[in-house]
């Protein structure tokens, strides 16, 4: 991931994306494919997708670098140390009870869209929320959010549940990557 996050900062260094970038990613993602990583095969589908005609037009090229900027997260300075992670999720994350729990989703996930990670929750016996509220169990932070979740839509989703947390709520905040393990998926 580290390298993933490095080659996409490199991309992304003069400010858009142009073919050959996309089809050297689409390459690497293919070459690196095998390991099963969620946000890799969903890199994977997403540049396959926009490379199938052969042209990476300026709107795929548009969606693409924020894409890739959602997974790198913040810029940073010259001379500044990379930034550790500091997504405010349960340590450690807990077991989590599927049947008759409440989990919302927020974020971008690599496990698929929206609807397919409500869909997973539904199977499992679990139920949706529509927001951050007191009966919530788990908030599930999706692959694609970064460290500067707080500058992000999602994070008014983030906040609210850290306070009900704060508060004594048993609310738990949990990875996709622990969602996806403990679900089995």
């Amino acid at each position: 991931m580290d390298t993933l996050i490095g080659m996409c900062k490199g991309l992304m260094a003069d400010g858009v994306l142009v073919q050959a970038e996309a089809e050297f990613l689409q390459a690497w993602l293919v070459q690196n494919s095998f390991n099963e990583n969620p946000i890799i095969k969903n890199l994977l589908d997403k540049v396959t997708s926009m490379l199938s005609d052969g042209v990476l037009d300026a709107t795929e090229s548009a969606e693409l670098f924020q894409l890739l900027k959602q997974l790198t997260g913040e810029s940073s300075e010259l001379g500044e140390l990379a930034k550790t992670s500091n997504l405010p999720v349960n340590t450690p994350q807990p077991n989590l009870i599927f049947e008759n729990h409440v989990f919302l989703f927020t974020g971008t996930c690599a496990f698929g869209t929206r609807r397919q990670c409500e869909d997973a929750i539904l199977k499992l016996g679990g139920r949706l929320a529509g927001g951050v509220t007191k009966s919530l169990d788990y908030l599930v932070l999706g692959s694609y959010v970064t460290d500067s979740w707080a500058h992000e839509s999602f994070g008014r989703k983030i906040e609210k549940a850290m306070a009900y947390r704060e508060d004594g709520i048993p609310l738990a905040i949990v990875t996709e990557e622990h969602w996806i393990n403990q679900a089995g998926l």
